[in-house]
């Protein structure tokens, strides 16, 4: 079996997603290392990764690649971080920014390992309380898993103070997270409004069955 460029670091092994491990013989969430033309590779699990699942579903829109300068919000454990941490390499950089100091831990543990990803604790719905920790880093993507009513307003402001002027945002929706028992569809399309003023839509996904009810939606930055 030969790998298969799915996009520039991401590639098809089999069935398989896989990325090129940044650190040899080191997993991050239990995924299995394989080793392929004398390099060791990484199983990308749909079902643990939005960002996985979006590219199972379709997701053309992929504005990672080496050197990209990230940032993260919502990093949790550092899963879907990982991923793009390979796809980076050592010249880029993630920084992740979550609000719960127990996944912080966890996130913590993978950076140390990591070169490329710096971890920061802060609430990524007050970008001001945080901003002076990221002076001088152009951001050219950002990305955005929080589970927050308001998650639409969270990317916006965040994107007018970090993101750069063309760049690139990937914002997973989560429908539950907004209202429990509204429409999951009618929702998603309620939440997407908001965002264009600022960004152009350049594709919207649905992540069933990996991610019930829930959506990646890929911007561009006005």
């Amino acid at each position: 079996m030969k790998l298969q460029t799915v996009f520039p670091g991401v590639y098809r092994f089999s069935s398989l997603l896989v990325t090129q491990n940044l650190i040899d013989g080191h997993p991050v969430y239990g995924e299995r290392i394989h080793s392929i033309d004398g390099h060791q590779f990484r199983e990308w699990i749909a079902h643990r990764s939005k960002l996985g699942a979006a590219i199972k579903k379709g997701l053309h829109v992929f504005p990672f690649h080496s050197g990209s300068k990230v940032l993260y919000l919502g990093s949790a454990e550092g899963t879907t971080a990982s991923h793009i941490s390979d796809i980076i390499g050592k010249e880029g950089l993630l920084v992740g920014i979550d609000i719960s100091p127990r996944a912080m831990h966890k996130f913590m543990a993978v950076c140390q390992e990591r070169p490329n990803m710096l971890p920061l604790l802060a609430d990524a719905t007050q970008p001001d309380s945080f901003a002076q920790h990221l002076q001088g880093i152009s951001f050219e993507v950002l990305f955005q898993d929080v589970a927050q009513p308001n998650q639409a307003d969270i990317i916006i402001r965040n994107a007018k103070q970090f993101l750069s002027p063309g760049g690139f945002a990937l914002l997973t929706i989560k429908a539950r997270s907004i209202d429990s028992a509204g429409n999951p569809q009618q929702l998603i399309e309620e939440e997407i409004q908001p965002l264009k003023n600022t960004f152009h839509i350049l594709q919207v996904l649905r992540l069933d069955p990996y991610e019930k009810d829930h959506a990646l939606v890929a911007l561009q930055k006005k």
